[in-house]
């Protein structure tokens, strides 16, 4: 039966477009499922960006005023990719309307914020998902049911990173991301917000946790509003202060008892993209990371009759979650806005079966609450315990 479901972006900058070109590529990748998104109305304050998306990715309407996009008798998923001190209010106005809510992470400005739009959507009882898109990889969907299966044992250690270097260049230019009063937490939210959920997801809840942060360059030269992207560099501008962290390292205990590590920086030299996990567990392990994603280290020492015994690097193909929506044989190569497609899919599958899905905003609460007790343990200098973020009323 062929479902047909309305599509509205808030936020027509890189990622809208990326997010834009997911519910387009459905249809195509997922012929049998009978899901067709279209593409209603797009947003962005900047009428050049929201008029590309009107006339390059295919929606019928655009407009510069977001609330349009919610006002719109057709839309029935509001899909916000803006800064993240608007993500609030989006969401209340969409959950109010009774529009489904997809949000990029972090999701708030803080976590208070993020527990706040959970409570929000929560409320309303509509649907919502959160852009975790490293959980879609086909090898690490693999590794997960490695997990839940039992093949490696009981997990006693857990390394997480994500190590970038869009902001290295000391004339990298001062975008929202490194602005607190638009981001809020800099690295933290923008990185480690992956870096949890992923552990979330393989190694289970993060019990308490001990946490530092740096911020390496001080000032940044001053950004063109609505050119460029957190990539750009241009020394020409004057200069403005950076108010939030360019580095964060924790030490996790998760609830199983296993120990982890885990490190984030978006100003590190040589890694580009190392989104990245290693697991060690008591018959095995795995280490994957997005910059080889088609590729997963594996060990399983307990049982000679698995696919993998001893030590093997495994290459995506169409026996892994998802990849058979893209390639036929073995060894091809998906890619980042793949992984997309695969979360936009499974988000909208949820919605027509009307089956609660993750991740959703519960799943973004659970992340932020570890990223809380991270900023106390900043102030306090102590380890902290990851509990419940009290709702300011």
């Amino acid at each position: 039966m062929t479902q047909t479901i309305g599509i509205g972006v808030i936020g027509m900058g890189w990622m809208g477009l990326v997010h834009s070109r997911a519910y387009r590529s459905i249809e195509d990748r997922f012929p049998q499922s009978g899901l067709q998104p279209r593409l209603v109305i797009c947003a962005d304050d900047v009428e050049a960006r929201a008029q590309q998306g009107r006339c390059q990715i295919g929606f019928k309407q655009s407009t510069t005023q977001w609330q349009r996009v919610i006002d719109n008798p057709d839309v029935q998923i509001v899909n916000i990719t803006t800064p993240n001190v608007f993500h609030l209010p989006m969401v209340a106005a969409a959950v109010a309307a009774g529009k489904h809510v997809f949000c990029e992470k972090p999701v708030g400005c803080s976590p208070q914020e993020t527990a706040a739009i959970a409570a929000t959507a929560r409320a309303a009882g509509v649907f919502s998902g959160v852009g975790y898109n490293y959980r879609w990889a086909p090898l690490v969907q693999y590794a997960k049911q490695l997990i839940s299966d039992g093949k490696l044992g009981q997990i006693t250690h857990y390394r997480g990173r994500f190590l970038v270097g869009y902001g290295s260049h000391p004339d990298s230019v001062l975008s929202w991301r490194f602005q607190k009063e638009i981001a809020g937490t800099g690295a933290l939210g923008d990185l480690m917000s992956h870096v949890v959920d992923m552990a979330h997801m393989l190694a289970g809840p993060i019990e308490s946790i001990t946490s530092q942060q740096n911020t390496y360059i001080p000032t940044r030269p001053q950004a063109t509003p609505g050119e460029g992207t957190h990539f750009s560099v241009d020394a020409s501008g004057p200069r403005g202060t950076v108010t939030n962290e360019d580095y964060v390292s924790a030490l996790a205990r998760f609830a199983s008892g296993a120990q982890g590590i885990f490190e984030v920086c978006r100003i590190v030299n040589g890694p580009r993209c190392e989104m990245a996990f290693e697991l060690n567990a008591t018959k095995g392990a795995l280490k994957w990371n997005f910059e080889r994603m088609n590729e997963i280290e594996i060990a399983l020492f307990d049982d000679a009759t698995e696919p993998h015994p001893g030590n093997a690097v495994v290459i995506a193909g169409p026996e892994h979650p998802g990849y058979q929506h893209f390639y036929p044989g073995p060894g091809n190569s998906m890619s980042y806005e793949d992984l997309k497609t695969l979360e936009m899919f499974h988000f909208l599958q949820h919605i027509t079966k009307n089956i609660p899905g993750a991740p959703g905003l519960e799943e973004a609460l659970q992340v932020a609450e570890v990223l809380a007790a991270m900023m106390r343990s900043w102030k306090s200098g102590s380890r902290q315990d990851v509990k419940p973020i009290p709702l300011k009323l």
